[in-house]
């Protein structure tokens, strides 16, 4: 069971953080007790100024995802403010829509490099310490395009299924060694990623009346589910890809 305060004395990184999905969960965790590491690339401190009201410390960490070196610096630089990392969460990712005969590789480098390599060197440096502690949260945001096929998003769903697949894979390696590695797999969620479905009158209503709950999913729909595979309420999920999706996988 989730308790209130559960995660004082926890440190957080969360990846991606200025707004959206991200920002909504560094807040929910930050609400729970938990120290803030933000990445993210822009200086915006909105996010940060926001988590201090919680009366928790927060450090924003400046980092390019597009860039493995700078990635891979990320973790240790968290352990050296905090002490250690106990909660991960790779939230950050972007979006690039193509006719698959079309997309660039360019976009398809971009998209691979920032949603999946990032994914795994942050779940590598983050797990070392944890693994070497015996325990440790790893939480991964997929997608519906882990499952599905999507259309003209060839690169965001290699990426997407392929963080579903490692987050078994290190679920299966690292399970007995404490740590929980799980995923979250957010459906149509009104943020800017999908402003241009939103926009799009035909798609945004062609999905709408997709989705049993009859309504696109908020940012704050992902506080609960992220605080219980942070919690000890979550100590026996291991290899999870949990939907947040309104019913849409199961209609």
């Amino acid at each position: 069971m989730f308790r209130t305060n559960e995660l004082e004395n926890k440190v957080a990184v969360v990846t991606g953080t200025t707004r959206g999905i991200g920002k909504a969960i560094a807040l929910g965790l930050a609400e729970a007790g938990a120290s803030l590491a933000l990445i993210q690339r822009s200086e915006n401190d909105e996010t940060k100024r926001e988590v201090e009201q919680y009366g928790v410390p927060c450090k924003i960490f400046n980092c390019d995802l597009s860039k493995p070196e700078e990635v891979r610096e990320v973790i240790p630089k968290v352990v050296e403010k905090f002490g250690t990392v106990d909660i991960l969460v790779n939230n950050a990712g972007v979006q690039r829509r193509h006719p698959a005969v079309e997309f660039p590789e360019s976009d398809w480098d971009e998209v691979l490099n920032i949603n999946l390599k990032a994914v795994w060197i942050l779940c590598q440096e983050a797990g070392k310490v944890m693994t070497a502690k015996n325990s440790g949260k790893i939480i991964n945001i997929a997608s519906l395009v882990s499952f599905q096929g999507g259309i003209t998003v060839p690169a965001y769903t290699s990426a997407k299924g392929a963080v579903g697949q490692l987050t078994k894979a290190l679920a299966n390696e690292w399970s007995s060694k404490g740590v929980n590695v799980n995923a979250i797999v957010p459906g149509y969620i009104a943020t800017d990623m999908n402003d241009a479905l939103i926009n799009d009158p035909v798609r945004s209503r062609q999905i709408l009346e997709r989705i049993p709950a009859d309504r696109w999913g908020a940012p704050e729909d992902f506080i609960g589910p992220a605080l219980f595979l942070a919690s000890s309420a979550s100590e026996y999920v291991h290899g999870h890809l949990l939907a947040v999706d309104g019913g849409w996988l199961g209609r």
